[in-house]
């Protein structure tokens, strides 16, 4: 069966193989983009410039706001071009839920409700 399912995605792999791709690219960008010593590195390079001049305090603290908020994940993305980083007020957003069945823990055995049972009527 395995040899039969090979012969017949055998097109597809191609696909695999770039999204196998993205999907390992994806994750070194993220740990890079989350990595401690690229966040104080890019903190350093704004102070030095703002030391140098380069750049005004303003904008040296609009830069570590936006890797700030980059790390905390406030905003998202392109929050900072649509309003210049000026609003650093905006609660993070909140993640969504999950199932039920999701959220137990294995093992658990599921609460059923029995107001409705008609054998727990009758036992009334």
């Amino acid at each position: 069966m395995d040899i039969l399912w090979t012969l017949l995605t055998l097109p597809y792999a191609p696909v695999r193989g770039l999204t196998s791709v993205v999907k390992v690219i994806a994750r070194e960008a993220e740990s890079r983009q989350y990595d401690p010593a690229n966040i104080r590195r890019e903190l350093e390079e704004l102070d030095r410039a703002a030391e140098a001049g380069d750049i005004t305090p303003e904008e040296r603290d609009r830069g570590q706001q936006r890797v700030l908020d980059r790390l905390t994940g406030v905003g998202g993305a392109g929050a900072d071009s649509a309003t210049g980083g000026a609003d650093t007020t905006a609660a993070p957003a909140r993640p969504p839920r999950r199932p039920a069945a999701r959220r137990r823990a294995a093992g658990q055995v599921r609460r059923v409700d029995r107001r409705d049972d008609p054998e727990r009527r009758r036992g009334r």
